[in-house]
């Protein structure tokens, strides 16, 4: 069978066609040197194993997501983590920068120090002073620095300016514990598999019992640690994964309705429009027809 082209593309940078990520990847670049260029609109995207810091320092706009428009203004930081569907809308001539951080080089200062996984929850914005955003970006430009040339000492010097600044980050996020969590329970680290598992899955529309057996374990086990730990049975949480990729197909992609629905593995138009209509209170058609309506309002 032949695999479905995802709806919303994934990247290594924007524009780049996604490759395998270098184990310490991190990459500095000025904000207009990508957004210029796309008349400061990028259209949504996600990176598999990169997370982005940008730091805008003038201007603002909004970030499109699978949750809407999340607006924002200078002086601030946005997280983008791994895997995050993302898009901007940029007022003309922000200015600020993007870090890009590889996910296994965040693991590395995740294993000297367990605060670091505090970082990088959803996409966030991060609200800060002049003051901390002037001094983000001379932080921001020693890392380029850094990262730009082969003096002696260079990588140590780029690590030290990466730690420093993910500290920043951390600290303006606000108080909250120190990042020190127990070892998952045995529930928590199977509902953590079955998660990945429906990511790997989910257009196949498989029964609960199907993923009970991959998993090893008895489908009564799997719901139970399901209803301790995701407060929700295996069955919604498949539904609410479906449900996800039907709505970014309905807001990103221009396949029909019926294509939506085959490509998560509803044979029956119909069976998907009811299934849809369910769990949204609206037909996949309104709720295209709605979206399109709204992108119009937010545009005048």
């Amino acid at each position: 069978m032949k695999p479905i082209d995802p709806v919303v593309p994934t990247f290594y940078l924007y524009g780049e066609p996604r490759r395998t990520v270098e184990e310490r990847f991190v990459h500095v670049e000025a904000l207009v040197d990508r957004t210029r260029p796309s008349e400061w609109t990028i259209r949504p995207h996600a990176h598999a194993e990169l997370n982005h810091i940008f730091h805008v320092a003038s201007g603002g706009g909004s970030i499109v997501g699978d949750h809407g428009l999340v607006p924002f203004s200078a002086p601030c930081l946005l997280l983008i983590p791994a895997g995050a569907v993302h898009g901007f809308r940029w007022e003309h001539e922000s200015s600020g920068s993007v870090v890009t951080l590889a996910t296994s080089y965040l693991e590395d200062f995740i294993r000297r120090d367990a605060s670091m996984k505090m970082l990088f929850p959803a996409i966030m914005v991060l609200a800060c002073d002049d003051d901390a955003s002037i001094g983000i970006a001379r932080r921001l430009k020693g890392l380029g620095q850094e990262l730009g040339w082969a003096a002696p000492g260079h990588r140590a010097a780029a690590d030290a300016g990466l730690l420093t600044l993910l500290v920043r980050v951390l600290r303006l996020m606000g108080p909250r514990a120190d990042g020190v969590a127990d070892p998952p329970s045995p529930q928590a680290a199977l509902v953590a598999r079955l998660r990945h598992l429906i990511e790997e899955r989910f257009r196949r529309r498989e029964a609960v019992e199907t993923f009970a057996v991959t998993l090893g374990v008895g489908p009564r086990r799997l719901r139970d640690a399901c209803a301790r730990v995701a407060r929700m049975s295996p069955g919604a949480m498949l539904d609410q994964r479906a449900m996800l990729e039907a709505q970014r197909s309905l807001l990103y992609g221009n396949l029909s309705i019926a294509e939506v629905g085959y490509g998560l593995g509803f044979s029956d138009p119909a069976y998907f429009t009811r299934f849809f209509t369910r769990h949204a209170g609206c037909s996949p058609a309104a709720f295209r027809r709605r979206s399109v309506d709204r992108e119009l309002t937010q545009r005048a």
